[in-house]
């Protein structure tokens, strides 16, 4: 071939790069739990941060399933629909992982992507609960334990049943002593709290003040955080603040099948979003903030094990029996 065909044909090479670079890394996102709950606000932040490259809104997905295990064992195991799909993960499917309730599949077998943002628990009750601290909560469960009904977007061992039994455990109750109604996801639980049909959620910060802008009658009596929240949840004071140690980070990302081609250019178009100064502002619409920033040479796999062998130090705590109050 000519010296100017070689150009040619290296231009159109280039092109077709372009065009492939270009188009959608991920044709939907799965919120592995019904509608309303985190994951799908993770699937949001996700299409947010692939519009930036003028991406078109990508759908979400909702897949309930043992708050993720249907949709992880499917991934592992290469039996999902045809087509390139990002799954929504946070802390809670991490904790899953910590304590096997993935059956034989371990975080080698997916593809983790680096967090998108950080989210914190939040301890919230319906807005006429007699309780108006976190205080007056304590002192309910420390007095009569059976009393009080925490909802949870998944069963025992479930994050939020995980951050639960953490706050009990700080008013001397042991975790077979918490009474938990499980549910399929936060959204789930969250309407449960509004119908009055528990009394008490160790929820999602980010979930919570969705909530509150669409006006729920809800009241937030802590945040476990290491300092005060910002936005709607700016007035609430930390769990430290009221003289309990509990914080509660939660990672918020999207793994994909460990084969997947697109997987680069979505962790490229990611990794780009991240780095632009509007992110913060989009987070803090979402009402997240930045994760904290890795070590240089850090992959996402190692913050995922870092952060399951943090879980597994917090089981370990509630194994112990809680000290009396």
């Amino acid at each position: 071939m000519s010296a100017p065909g070689l150009r040619t044909a290296a231009a159109l090479v280039l092109l077709m790069l372009s065009g492939v670079a270009a188009a959608a890394p991920v044709e939907r996102c799965v919120a592995p739990a019904q509608p309303g709950g985190g994951f799908e606000l993770t699937c949001l932040l996700l299409r947010e941060a692939l519009a930036q490259s003028g991406e078109p809104p990508l759908p979400v997905l909702h897949q309930p399933g043992g708050i993720g295990a249907l949709v992880f064992d499917e991934v592992a195991r290469g039996l999902r629909p045809p087509g390139a799909e990002a799954v929504a993960f946070s802390t809670g499917t991490l904790l899953n992982l910590a304590q096997g309730r993935f059956g034989r599949h371990g975080p080698d077998e997916v593809r983790w992507l680096m967090p998108l943002a950080l989210d914190h628990g939040v301890v919230v009750v319906h807005r006429d609960a007699p309780w108006r601290d976190l205080s007056a909560l304590l002192r309910a469960l420390r007095e009569q334990p059976a009393s009080v009904a925490f909802g949870a977007g998944g069963t025992i061992g479930s994050q939020d049943w995980m951050k639960a039994a953490l706050l009990a455990r700080t008013a001397g109750v042991g975790p077979r002593a918490l009474r938990l109604v499980a549910f399929e996801g936060g959204g789930d639980a969250m309407r449960a709290l509004v119908g009055r049909h528990v009394q008490v959620l160790a929820g999602d910060a980010a979930e919570v003040a969705r909530q509150l802008r669409q006006g729920a009658p809800l009241r937030v009596l802590a945040v476990l955080a290491p300092q005060r929240l910002g936005g709607v949840l700016a007035g609430v004071p930390t769990a430290r603040e009221q003289g309990t140690d509990l914080v509660w980070p939660i990672l918020r990302g999207v793994y994909v099948a460990p084969g997947l081609a697109q997987a680069d250019a979505l962790a490229h178009q990611l990794e780009r979003a991240r780095r632009q100064p509007a992110w913060r502002e989009t987070l803090r619409r979402f009402d997240l903030s930045m994760p904290d920033e890795p070590p240089a040479g850090t992959a996402p796999r190692q913050l995922v094990q870092a952060e399951i062998d943090r879980l597994r130090q917090a089981l370990e705590q509630l194994r112990r029996p809680p000290e009396a109050r």
